[in-house]
């Protein structure tokens, strides 16, 4: 696997940062997760990797922690600008004994600027990015795509490419890195062909809903079917519009591409409430109409195309859950999810101070200080 050998440090947190880690750990890296000795299970992305519950307020609690950074690669800082400083744990204090450790942070509003101390969410941040401007149907008011674009695209995701990047220049350098990830930043630049194509005649020059790909036109848009379920229509290009009309039983006069859109919706929105989704599956399915079934969560791993490539798979704890992507011809990730059940804070506790070569008083010690606390599964 592309990331084996790979040591990984992450601090808990929600959403963002726990995504991060997956990824790092389906493509084989070894992932440890630092929770509070208090904290809830609420993390849903901790398959495959390991728990060690520590008290980060106490002293030994900290050197604890410096240990395992030292043997580290990679750290994910989930936390506010100057948190892990207060504890003496910033960059500077732990890379001065690990040069080649790169110090990842993952924040809302990045390290620096009037926000940087503030608290905020997917929606903040998205909004500050401009790009909940563009979501939402016309006369509406903007719509955040749940919380994916800021904390999973423009936050993990942007954050783990920037450790991949920093990890390759390393093997040069021999040096780490400090990596700040902003999540507006990280929004921002994923709607880069927003910004750069504003201009672009006829493509984002009306009001939010009336655009091309905001649900302005009838050629780009959802319909329900008989059955209450949901065809995606984007036949964007002539060629493409003219299989569709074909397949609706309808021509280019009746139904002209660049007129009459709210007009030819509600053509489109009567053809398509006569038939079941399985029905307009078998019209379109291989053809260049463009149009395919809006999946649920529940079937989207039984819909031959996703199973043919096996695109989602059962987690150990029978979640349906997607497979890594993208597909490495010779390094392939691997669902941690597949493997291992989700872990519980502090689930690992022991072995993982066994492994820095405490000694068994050292351990006990450790205990009845509070400094760590070892998950005890409950008995049925």
């Amino acid at each position: 696997m592309a990331l084996r050998g790979i040591k990984v440090v992450e601090l808990a947190g929600l959403a963002p940062a726990p995504f991060c880690g997956m990824v790092l750990a389906d493509f084989g890296a070894s992932v440890i997760r630092i929770d509070r000795p208090d904290a809830a299970n609420l993390d849903s992305l901790g398959h495959g990797k390991r728990s060690i519950s520590l008290n980060l307020k106490s002293e030994k609690g900290i050197n604890i922690f410096k240990k395992l950074s030292n043997q580290c690669d990679v750290l994910i800082d989930p936390y506010r600008k100057g948190v892990m400083e207060k504890l003496k744990l910033g960059p500077s204090d732990l890379m001065r004994t690990n040069e080649k450790l790169i110090y990842a942070r993952l924040t809302g509003f990045g390290q620096s600027g009037p926000y940087a101390e503030m608290a905020g969410h997917d929606i903040n941040y998205v909004s500050l990015s401009g790009l909940l401007s563009l979501f939402g149907r016309y006369n509406q008011k903007p719509t955040p795509p749940l919380n994916l674009a800021a904390d999973f695209g423009g936050g993990g995701l942007m954050c783990a490419f920037g450790i991949v990047m920093a990890l390759y220049e390393r093997n040069r350098s021999q040096l780490g890195q400090v990596i700040d990830t902003s999540m507006v930043e990280g929004a921002a630049y994923l709607g880069s062909w927003f910004y750069k194509s504003l201009k672009t005649p006829g493509l984002w020059d009306q009001p939010r809903g009336k655009n091309l790909l905001d649900t302005g036109a009838h050629f780009y848009e959802t319909y329900e079917t008989k059955d209450g379920q949901y065809m995606a229509v984007g036949a964007l290009e002539p060629q493409f519009y003219a299989v569709l009309l074909e397949k609706l039983g309808l021509t280019e006069d009746e139904c002209p591409q660049f007129d009459d859109f709210e007009k030819n919706r509600e053509k489109f929105e009567r053809i398509f409430k006569t038939q079941t989704q399985a029905h307009w599956c078998d019209v379109f399915d291989g053809s260049d109409a463009c149009v395919t079934p809006v999946l649920t969560f529940d079937s989207v791993s039984s819909h031959k195309h996703n199973r043919s490539l096996g695109s989602f798979g059962k987690t150990k704890d029978n979640l349906i859950a997607p497979n890594p992507a993208p597909r490495l011809t010779r390094t392939p990730g691997e669902s941690c999810s597949k493997k291992s059940s989700n872990i519980n804070p502090g689930e690992h506790t022991f072995e993982i101070l066994n492994e820095l070569k405490f000694t068994a008083d050292e351990i006990k010690n450790f205990v009845d200080e509070q400094v760590v606390r070892q998950f005890k599964k409950s008995k049925i």
